[in-house]
């Protein structure tokens, strides 16, 4: 019963180690990579198939694609992955290799030592056109009276449509957009006590094409409203700060034009309430009374002066 048992499991080894390598001719040919697949995301594309199994043996795997002008005018031209040429993981991301919004043909093969399988093609050509696109992750955060939001970090691809508003009857809704590596974002100085809700979507350019829209997220500002009275008495107090800061600034403007530019006055010995001409014949009467009255000519001439 034992040896029966032994030479059981001998010849079931024995078959599975045989089963990965098929012989064509009498030469040992490795089985190609099989049930190949697209799994593409927010922009990621990565393309997985069903390892090929030896045991007690590494497997590698080489990837290659085709773009559209290649498979139309040269089909016999294949590029091998920058990133997936050999690998050891039965899969490849492709993201860096597609780069035009086309249909790409995409295909892989196993290598055994000298040993090399025939290559497994991708069923339906890949547009990263059929991408999924999730709604973004967010958070939101308060910094003082600021509200802020942080954003899943998808990639240079997107961009964010974030919508955000007061929640109140008759709110108005505000659109923001945020470009990649902007974060957090600042979208609004709130008002105590109030409540503000916010929900975003991805958008890639190169596709031109949405995600949903995020679940909505509603936060609560900490603090109360001011009362109305209170709001007018600030006013209030405003104006009277203002009106004494002009005041003083028309003070001190007075206060330096009587500094700089005194305003200089006459003694009344030095004013003039004659006329120039009137002072002319006053002299004019002096001087014959002084001659009627037998002064020298050097006295005149002193009167004069």
């Amino acid at each position: 019963m034992i040896l029966e048992e032994i030479k059981t499991s001998l010849t079931m080894w024995f078959s599975y180690a045989l089963i990965p390598c098929l012989f064509v001719d009498g030469v040992a040919v490795l089985p190609a990579p099989q049930n190949l697949s697209m799994q593409s995301t927010n922009m990621k594309h990565v393309l997985t198939w069903s390892p090929v199994m030896v045991p007690e043996e590494i497997i590698h795997y080489s990837v290659e694609y085709q773009g559209e002008y290649e498979s139309l005018y040269t089909s016999h031209i294949w590029i091998p992955s920058s990133w997936c040429s050999p690998t050891q993981r039965p899969e490849c991301d492709i993201t860096e290799d597609i780069t035009a919004t086309v249909s790409y043909s995409l295909r892989v093969r196993a290598t055994l030592g000298s040993l090399t399988s025939a290559w497994s093609t991708l069923k339906h050509r890949f547009n990263q056109n059929s991408t999924i696109l999730t709604p973004p992750g967010m958070e939101i955060t308060m910094d003082g009276f600021h509200l802020l939001i942080k954003l899943e970090d998808l990639g240079p691809h997107f961009e964010f449509f974030v919508f955000y508003w007061r929640r109140e009857p008759g709110a108005k809704e505000h659109v923001k957009v945020v470009r990649p590596g902007v974060l957090p974002v600042y979208l609004e100085t709130v008002e105590p006590g109030a409540a503000y809700c916010v929900k975003a979507r991805t958008f890639v350019k190169a596709i031109g094409r949405h995600s949903a829209f995020s679940r909505t997220e509603c936060v609560k500002v900490q603090g109360e409203a001011l009362p109305l009275a209170l709001a007018l008495l600030a006013f209030v107090g405003f104006v009277l700060i203002l009106v004494v800061v002009l005041l003083s600034v028309w003070k001190m403007g007075r206060l330096l034009q009587h500094s700089c530019c005194p305003v200089v006055m006459l003694p009344d010995t030095l004013k003039i309430t004659n006329s120039p001409q009137k002072l002319i014949s006053c002299r004019k009467e002096e001087v014959e009374a002084c001659v009627t009255s037998g002064l020298s000519s050097e006295e005149l001439l002193k009167a004069w002066i």
